[in-house]
């Protein structure tokens, strides 16, 4: 089982997009796949097309011990297992200060699972917080959706210096999955020139697929469906089937 974390404390980067889409595309090459919700906002859940208000139970559940795998994972499109979350998620965080092996919750509660999956995709809130240290706690890469806009390089050092302490403190085979370039428009001198400038400072680390502006995988969400089911056609879905082959071939090469 690799568990990757889709992390950037940047908002508006892709993160969610990813999580879901790239999730759905790994399924689809025949991965055994769960996608955990770590973000209170519940946007993979919306995404996958359940309704956040109406669960029983959630991630929040799960990491306080409340309730196994099994109680909250839902079955959606393309045979994905999600983890959901909610608002309720918030409170899970207040109650986490005051457990010993704060940061270690989630990887616990994914020890059992190694069996059933083949990779987890944990889609992480757009912050720094006890819930991202779970995450990258419990992953073995970090895949960081970078937007490539003015400040994106600027906006990945705090990110990398968790990365490291995370390294230091718990997770020391925890490695960068990849830097992937969202929102990716060509016809913009900016967008190359970012571009640029992340493969000169993460050389191999960026992912030959780029993310291009697509108004279906925009689109998607509201329908709560992953957009290689929305629209296959799209160049969004071609661009995260892409994604998912680039990164199935690496752990096919790993030794």
């Amino acid at each position: 089982m690799h568990v990757i974390a889709v992390a950037n404390q940047k908002g508006g980067v892709g993160k969610t997009t990813t999580s879901v889409n790239l999730s759905a595309s790994l399924a689809l090459t025949g991965a055994q796949m769960l996608l955990v919700d770590l973000d209170p906002q519940g946007n993979a859940t919306i995404g996958c097309g359940i309704d956040k208000d109406a669960l029983d139970a959630s991630t929040c559940e799960w990491l306080m011990g409340e309730a196994g795998l099994e109680d909250i994972a839902l079955e959606c499109v393309a045979g994905i297992v999600l983890a959901p979350s909610n608002a309720d998620l918030t409170a899970a965080e207040v109650e986490l200060l005051a457990v010993e092996d704060r940061v270690a919750r989630l990887r616990e509660c994914l020890a059992s699972a190694s069996r059933w999956f083949d990779y987890v995709v944990i889609d992480c809130p757009p912050a720094l917080n006890l819930l991202t240290l779970n995450a990258l706690t419990a992953a073995d890469g970090v895949l960081i959706p970078t937007q490539c806009e003015y400040y994106a390089l600027e906006g990945l050092v705090a990110l990398l210096d968790t990365i490291a302490g995370t390294r230091e403190r718990g997770n020391p085979r925890l490695r960068i999955e990849g830097v992937l370039r969202t929102m990716y428009d060509p016809r913009v001198r900016l967008t190359l020139e970012v571009s640029r400038q992340l493969i000169d400072h993460f050389g191999d680390q960026v992912f030959r697929t780029v993310i291009p502006r697509n108004v279906r995988l925009a689109e998607a969400p509201s329908h709560g469906l992953p957009v290689i089911f929305y629209d296959r056609r799209s160049t969004g879905a071609a661009a995260y089937m892409a994604l998912a082959q680039e990164i199935a071939a690496k752990h096919a090469d790993a030794p």
